[in-house]
């Protein structure tokens, strides 16, 4: 009896665990032009009402760098921008928490700026969860996105099928178009020959030519 209460007990605590956990989202992957500004998404999914006590943290890893470092903290409704780092005088909160959004703005892209930046968000009694992390990358030209070029090789692909369909159609209707056409010229010349026919076969009457 006491091992059926633990293992329910066990399984109760972990079903209420994975309930209260907070989800946190942010983008993949961002592209950006060196000199431009950026926008770095980050929200979450809650079981629980939005707390006044809601917390945002982010994170930033260099490429190349093994270990991040703190760059912000919204927290007690006040936002905390790191003054000693690179981001210093280019980084501005553009959130809003009451709407789970901890997103921030990076100004002024430089290519030192490449690396991954990690957003944490809290949502008390929700704290349990995984950060989200996404990676910058700065280009002097931002390069056209695969997705983008498969898109318009399809297009082209499905463009090429459809106008091989209609030319396909086209020809069809041209060609019984033209068969229909001999085929009546044809039967025209048949009944114009009968009728020659049957007009020679008509036999002369000789004029009659009665006198008195």
């Amino acid at each position: 009896m006491l091992s059926v209460l633990a293992l329910t007990s066990v399984v109760l605590l972990s079903l209420a665990s994975q309930i209260t956990a907070i989800v946190v989202y942010t983008s993949w992957e961002k592209h950006a032009l060196v000199g431009s500004d950026v926008r770095l998404s980050c929200s979450f999914f809650s079981w629980h009402w939005t707390s006044p006590d809601v917390t945002f943290s982010w994170q930033y890893r260099p490429d190349g760098a093994k270990e991040g470092i703190s760059i912000f903290h919204y927290g007690g409704g006040v936002a905390y921008v790191d003054n000693k780092g690179p981001f210093r005088d280019r980084l501005e909160f553009v959130g809003n928490p009451s709407r789970r959004d901890g997103s921030i703005l990076i100004k002024e892209l430089d290519f030192s700026d490449n690396g991954t930046f990690t957003c944490d968000a809290k949502n008390p009694p929700d704290i349990v969860g995984h950060s989200s992390s996404v990676r910058l990358l700065v280009f002097e030209k931002v390069p056209v996105q695969a997705g983008v070029v498969t898109g318009a090789i399809i297009g082209v692909v499905l463009g090429l099928l459809i106008l091989i369909v209609a030319i396909y159609y086209l020809m069809r209707f041209l060609v019984a178009r033209r068969v229909f056409s001999l085929s009546m010229s044809k039967h025209g010349k048949k009944g114009k020959g009968k009728e020659g026919t049957q007009q020679k076969q008509i036999p002369k009457v000789p004029p009659v030519f009665i006198s008195f």
